[in-house]
């Protein structure tokens, strides 16, 4: 059986899993180096296509597509599957990068690029090198781990600046007032930091913006 805590597998010889971490890379660049402007959206696995998030994350994508954007997803249920079903319906390129976890997470039916990963790190990679535009539908701790990746990558300029929506005003709208209540106001970030995150509720509306501050 498969061990589970994989990161904690490392031990003196067992440097061969390098390799397999390696393997990954490669694969992750052969499949969307040629990709074209694509946004990456984040969001909640545990919804199903009755819920508004996923409807409105579906159209998100579909709307992108139409406007020659690929569409990047962790490859999963939820809004995963509702951004890459939106895309791919569209007509545009649906991507699904899987992750390997022992609950939850099945690859949906959507994607017409998929990729299984194994290591979040390097998954994580590929949503941030391949991606224009970073759009966080609701969701819980791996979307907050995603969301917040990219905003230091980009506050500390390791990254490219780019657009990164927060969609549902009423979702986020708790954690912008504590970031400004706590963090700005405790200068543990800038007014200039603050400007990094956007927070939209209409479909169309963020579909514009991103157009015109990406560069094709």
């Amino acid at each position: 059986m498969e061990k589970q805590f994989v990161i904690d597998d490392f031990k003196l010889g067992e440097s061969w899993r390098l390799f397999k971490i390696m393997g990954e890379f490669v694969d992750g660049v052969e499949a969307l180096h040629d990709l074209g402007p694509a946004v990456s959206i984040f969001g909640s696995a545990r919804m199903g296509p009755e819920d508004p998030v996923y409807q409105k994350a579906e159209k998100i994508a579909g709307l992108f597509a139409k406007n020659n954007f690929a569409v990047i997803t962790g490859g999963g249920g939820g809004v995963m599957e509702a951004a890459n079903k939106g895309a791919a319906e569209a007509g545009g390129t649906s991507a699904g990068l899987n992750i390997h976890l022992p609950f939850e997470q099945k690859p949906n039916n959507y994607a017409n690029i998929c990729l299984e990963f194994k290591y979040f790190f390097i998954r994580k990679v590929m949503f941030i090198k391949y991606a224009t535009a970073f759009i966080a539908m609701p969701g819980g701790f791996g979307t907050l781990d995603e969301l917040f990746e990219v905003v230091t990558l980009v506050q500390t300029h390791r990254i490219r600046p780019m657009p990164i929506i927060l969609v549902d005003s009423h979702y986020w709208g708790g954690m912008k007032e504590w970031i400004e209540k706590r963090l700005l106001a405790d200068e543990r970030v800038s007014s200039q930091d603050m400007e990094i995150l956007h927070f939209m509720d209409d479909p169309e509306e963020i579909v514009s913006f991103v157009k015109k501050v990406v560069i094709f």
